[in-house]
């Protein structure tokens, strides 16, 4: 089956970032044998323009890149380039849309035209917006973007979304704590970086905790550095995390708690404690209007509660409006794990949910 075998082919040389010479060949030689009309918007990034003669158009977007991990699959279409692998499912987006491609080269008439969009970049540093930024959308009258995301723990096969909350708004939060070193014998003359660090840590769960439950937000720290030696107090220590939320007011007032613990510990042992906060995707938020449509076309399961993992296709959102979905994969290993494979048979329920949006969305 061609979808399957585009993955695999794909699976096989994954590529980081902008970055991507052959997974993007691949994409425009196997697009270029069909009627549509492919271009570059960016480098590396490739479109197709099906033309139905209408005067607006929807559009269909892919991820292409893939992570630094080493691949643990054992698959016989395992990652030949050592040190990256497809460990997010993007290889599988892009086999959709191909699939999509195909079926829509056979189609006569549609009720709109039909873009679909192979991008790169959506791991790091995000290249929706730069995408959006050379005007495609609006040079090609987008009226509506969808897209979808492999999804391990969810029914296989079936098609998930939620109105408004989908997928969080994510900033890297740095937090560095200078303190002064002394020999732990002497400590009366150091300033602690590492006990000051602690209670920084403290003081922000506390925090992030205060807020009710029904308000969707994360703030807090995967990785922490401190010292030098065992014997003498750290003069630095830093902590690597993200603040996440999905409305602009709740990410504000968690900044606001971060500068108030700064102050405190700042006060309490008379160190100093400088936070840098990374610039950040806006959150997948679904439009109720624009999702009852696709609901009326194809059925979408309801999802109770949002993800805080973060996506940049929020930025299509912001330009032209769309919805985002989850395919699921059952019982398959986590998203970015280095044994990450799935069942490529929902690939075809994938292609077939694209191919009835593509239809009958109106």
């Amino acid at each position: 089956m061609d979808i399957i075998m585009d993955r695999r082919n794909l699976h096989r040389i994954p590529e980081l970032q902008w970055d991507l010479p052959k997974t993007s060949a691949y994409v425009q030689y196997s697009l270029e044998k069909l009627k549509c009309r492919v271009f570059s918007p960016v480098e590396n990034a490739v479109c197709a323009f099906f033309d139905f003669g209408a005067e607006a158009a929807i559009a269909f977007r892919a991820d292409m890149d893939a992570l630094p991990i080493e691949e643990m699959t054992g698959a016989a279409y395992a990652s030949g380039h050592p040190g990256k692998m497809h460990a997010c499912g993007h290889d599988g987006h892009t086999a959709i849309l191909l699939e999509l491609a195909r079926r829509l080269d056979k189609k006569e008439r549609l009720p709109h035209n039909v873009l679909l969009i192979f991008q790169p970049a959506e791991e790091s540093p995000g290249g929706a917006k730069i995408i959006c930024d050379t005007g495609v959308l609006a040079q090609h009258r987008v009226q509506a973007v969808f897209g979808l995301h492999l999804w391990p723990g969810l029914e296989k096969g079936c098609v998930f979304s939620r109105e408004q909350e989908l997928m969080a708004s994510a900033s890297e939060l740095t937090v560095d704590i200078y303190g002064k070193s002394s020999h732990i014998g002497n400590a009366a003359a150091g300033i602690d970086a590492t006990a000051a660090a602690v209670e920084f840590y403290r003081q922000v769960r506390e925090a992030e905790a205060s807020f009710p439950p029904e308000v969707f937000r994360l703030m807090n720290f995967g990785q922490f550095h401190s010292g030098t030696v065992r014997n003498a107090l750290s003069a630095h220590a830093r902590m690597e995390g993200s603040l996440r939320a999905f409305q602009d007011e709740v990410l504000e007032k968690l900044r606001e708690k971060l500068r108030e613990a700064a102050k405190n510990v700042e006060q309490q042992f008379g160190c100093t404690v400088e936070i840098t906060l990374g610039d950040s995707y806006p959150a997948v938020m679904n439009d109720p209007g624009l999702l009852r449509r696709v609901e009326r076309i194809a059925p979408v399961k309801k999802l109770e509660a949002p993800s805080m993992t973060a996506e940049d296709f929020s930025w299509y959102q912001r330009f032209a409006g769309g919805i985002f979905f989850f395919l699921g994969l059952g019982d398959a290993p986590a998203l970015h794990a280095s044994n990450f494979d799935f069942d490529e048979a929902v690939l075809v329920n994938g292609a077939d949910f694209f191919e009835k949006l593509a239809e009958e969305f109106r």
